[in-house]
């Protein structure tokens, strides 16, 4: 393959990736995506190929399309341990984010929600709301109709919009809500953490991959509890952590985050889905080190500001 053959399509790489981790919710499946369609270029016959952009966006819509119809996918999903990896504000990955839409389309309200659609239902919806493509053209990219597409739009639209509830937020009010969430979690306080909480938020957590399903949480004074158990720190954990982590405010996804560290090694993201009153809604607790590789990585590259506790 010649220079400009492969300059073309890293020209697409990362709006590629982008468009495969909200089919996907998973950075290293977005990845093998685009490696995938990488290929498939690479085999292609440049000469019939007039328009590069639509071709790689076929390719690898479809791809992930199979990825998601695979049998192997919907048993780990239908499993019960599954959460779209997390993504540190400013990551490539992230792709557009200059509309409303766009931004919400990586949340991981929107990218939990979206795993109860078919999965031509999440391309479309995807490709319309994130990528603003013409019904014209997405029906090219599918192979359906334009009645189809805007058929299964309009079925994704009225799912999601119906019970999305979090709102997007920028590092100042990030770490704002951040703050307040450490001290109370640190304060040994339930009432405090209960006091941030909606009336009807949820929790989640992945247990560090350890447990074999997520453990889940829908009473605020249970997520408080659970909250004030995590957030003491014990000489136990500081082994098993390899050090004392400090605690920074980010961005993840659209939403507040916790990033737990310890050197340059993300332990652990505890992120906050809050509301327009900035009442935290849901909050995620991940630690596997199978969902945090992509966002250590970003945590790397990067400066950070203070962090919020610099020794736990």
């Amino acid at each position: 393959m010649d220079t400009a053959t492969v300059e073309r399509f890293e020209a697409n790489r990362d709006r590629l990736a982008s468009l495969a981790y909200r089919l996907l919710g998973s950075a290293a499946d977005a990845e093998d995506a685009v490696q995938d369609a990488f290929l498939r270029w690479q085999a292609a016959d440049q000469a019939y190929i007039e328009v590069p952009e639509a071709w790689l966006t076929k390719v690898v819509t479809n791809l992930s399309l199979d990825r998601l119809r695979s049998a192997q996918m919907r048993r780990e999903r239908a499993a019960g341990d599954w959460l779209p990896e997390p993504l540190l504000d400013g990551d490539p990955m992230l792709g557009p984010a200059d509309t409303v839409e766009q931004r919400e389309s990586v949340t991981l309200a929107v990218l939990i929600l979206m795993e109860r659609l078919s999965p031509i239902e999440r391309a479309v919806y995807v490709l319309r709301e994130a990528f603003s493509y013409s019904h014209a053209e997405i029906a090219e990219i599918l192979d359906i109709t334009e009645s189809s597409s805007q058929q299964h739009v309009h079925r994704a639209r009225r799912h999601i919009t119906a019970r999305r509830n979090a709102h997007i937020v920028n590092d100042a009010s990030a770490r704002r809500i951040v703050e307040a969430f450490i001290n109370a979690a640190s304060s040994g306080q339930t009432e405090r953490l209960v006091a941030l909480l909606t009336d009807d938020a949820t929790g989640t957590t992945d247990g560090a991959g350890l447990a074999k399903k997520l453990t889940r949480y829908s009473v605020p004074e249970r997520i408080a509890a659970m909250l004030r158990a995590g957030f003491k720190p014990t000489p136990a954990k500081r082994r098993l952590a390899g050090g004392s982590p400090a605690l920074h405010a980010a961005v993840v996804n659209g939403s507040p985050a916790v990033v737990a560290v310890v050197g340059d090694q993300v332990l652990g993201v505890v992120i906050l889905e809050v509301r327009d009153d900035d009442k935290i809604a849901t909050v995620h607790g991940m630690a596997s080190p199978a969902r945090l590789g992509r966002l250590t990585a970003e945590w790397r590259r990067h400066e950070h500001d203070d962090p919020i506790i610099a020794s736990w």
